[in-house]
């Protein structure tokens, strides 16, 4: 079992991400000529201009993820971190009533690098985005659609936007 589980098992999984896109090492994503982050992991996004992403417990370290233990009846997790998140967010998206922002907005992934958003969470987010960038409200929408992945063969998971290729299609948007 020893040489099963910690030599022959490890091979075989390594073997099969060399399969993947990526090849095992990650996504990496492009915009005009440079690198700006791994398809699958989360990143912190706090310009008003761009979509945001899920909190991080960990400020989005992908050497030390993990979630921040604090349960939701915890006291300082309730009164200083969500509520702080959340009158950030109502700040910055004054549209918005409290009772309608998506919990994922305000509470932490469990590994602090989650790069989905639902689509709720995303166009939550559109009239501000729409405006700081002078575009209609309708072509964000229109792009958070083209951006949303189903789930996959229909039935495992959510449907979900990743954060970081809304950003970049957003960039790549002309006026």
């Amino acid at each position: 079992m020893l040489v099963l589980l910690s030599g022959v098992y490890p091979l075989v999984i390594a073997g099969i991400g060399k399969l993947t896109p990526g090849h095992g090492d990650g996504v990496i994503l492009t915009y005009k000529g440079r690198q700006v982050g791994f398809e699958n992991v989360g990143q912190k996004f706090t310009k008003v201009q761009y979509f945001w992403s899920r909190p991080s417990a960990v400020d989005y370290n992908a050497a030390a993820s993990g979630g921040s233990n604090k349960g939701p009846t915890n006291p300082d997790y309730l009164n200083k971190d969500v509520k702080g998140r959340i009158d950030t967010f109502l700040k910055y998206n004054p549209s918005v009533k409290k009772a309608d922002i998506p919990a994922e907005l305000v509470t932490a992934s469990g590994s602090g690098l989650d790069p989905d958003l639902s689509p709720a969470g995303a166009k939550i987010q559109a009239a501000r985005v729409a405006k700081v960038r002078g575009l209609s409200e309708q072509q964000v929408l229109a792009l958070v659609d083209a951006h949303t992945e189903q789930p996959f063969l229909g039935l495992f998971g959510p449907p979900k936007v990743n954060v970081l290729k809304l950003n970049v299609a957003l960039d790549e948007l002309k006026k």
